[in-house]
């Protein structure tokens, strides 16, 4: 599993509640023993997610309201009629 996704459980799950700090990138290098590249993509990834927010200098947040669902990829391909 990755970190994006073991973080966006735990903000699902109310571990992270609303408006919560989420660790510190070097503490969840650490404790997940990953490269801080890798944290931070992670991080890109539940920004993108519209799970959090960074504030510069301070950390990453978890927004007041999140998603209730992943948003899934772009089907548009799928959408083809069949005869």
């Amino acid at each position: 599993m990755q970190l994006a996704d073991v973080i966006d459980s735990r903000i699902r799950s109310g571990e992270y509640p609303p408006d919560r700090m989420i660790p510190a990138s070097l503490r969840l290098s650490e404790e997940y023993g990953i490269a801080h590249m890798t944290v931070r993509r992670a991080m890109r990834e539940l920004r993108e997610r519209g799970l959090i927010y960074t504030v510069s200098g301070k950390g990453s947040y978890v927004v007041p309201k999140p998603p209730t669902s992943t948003p899934e990829p772009d089907t548009a391909e799928s959408d083809e009629s069949t005869d």
